[in-house]
């Protein structure tokens, strides 16, 4: 876990990656927040960054909701309120861990291309197969088919992200088998998140993720105060996207209006 501090703070941003990538690639949206007044908190999730865990492998998801969970109350110690960004599967690991870890004091969530169904799914005997090896073989790696240039238009970012060594492009068919089960969960407990205000930004162009399913999942959230943003012509990192600057003024007033006020 890693901190950044603002001059006078207003509040505290946690951000939580995607899958395959790490914190690292966050470091322009760290920027913006804290250039902004906000102190920032990240980390890498287990099995991926610098994270000690095997890469691209996990035993439960409950290590992704126990990791956030932490993230979460560092923050409140640094500097309330506390905002979370959750990012493609970092955005399903947010909802989990609010679901399962209620009541966590959260003032506000953004869900960025959340992770709710993957856009393309295995073959239907592969997907058999991936559930008799989860038992089997849980450790054994699979390329996942995902590229950079799937994820973003923005070529300085792509650029980037051809060198770095912490970017993962093999998973574990336990770590699928857990985000296919969180997936499900995610839909089938939506009961149980909760009472807390929701902004969910969708790419209209995503190549990764089923934007419609994103959006099924919004509409059946009963939370008082949600808005729902899709930014047409955007692949999946919109926050990496050559249009990023409109998307931070967005999730800001969003924050700004939780917190009573704006710049």
């Amino acid at each position: 876990m890693w901190k950044w501090e603002a001059e006078n703070p207003k509040g505290t941003i946690v951000i939580v990656h995607g899958a395959q990538e790490h914190h690292g690639r966050y470091t322009w949206l760290m920027d913006q927040w804290k250039s902004n007044g906000f102190n920032v908190i990240m980390g890498d999730l287990p099995g991926q960054g610098l994270s000690t865990r095997r890469r691209g492998h996990i035993d439960n998801f409950d290590e992704y909701i126990e990791e956030v969970e932490k993230w979460i109350k560092e923050a409140y110690l640094l500097k309330p309120p506390v905002f979370v960004i959750g990012h493609s599967m970092g955005g399903l690991a947010v909802i989990r861990t609010l679901q399962e870890k209620s009541p966590l004091l959260v003032d506000g969530v953004i869900l960025s291309s959340p992770c709710m169904k993957l856009l393309h799914q295995p073959k239907k005997g592969m997907d058999v197969l991936s559930k008799g090896l989860n038992f089997i073989l849980p450790k054994a790696k699979f390329n996942t088919g995902l590229t950079v240039d799937m994820a973003t238009r923005n070529e300085e970012v792509r650029k980037s992200a051809s060198g770095d060594e912490l970017y993962i492009t093999k998973v574990s068919v336990r770590w699928y088998r857990e985000v296919v089960q969180s997936m499900n969960i995610a839909f089938t407990g939506i009961e149980k998140f909760p009472e807390v205000p929701v902004l969910m930004m969708q790419a209209g162009d995503d190549l990764i993720v089923d934007k419609f399913a994103s959006e099924t999942w919004f509409n059946s959230l009963s939370v008082k105060e949600k808005s729902y943003k899709e930014w047409e012509g955007l692949y999946h990192e919109i926050f990496n996207e050559p249009e990023r600057d409109r998307v931070f003024r967005f999730a800001k007033a969003f924050v700004d209006l939780q917190i009573g006020g704006s710049d």
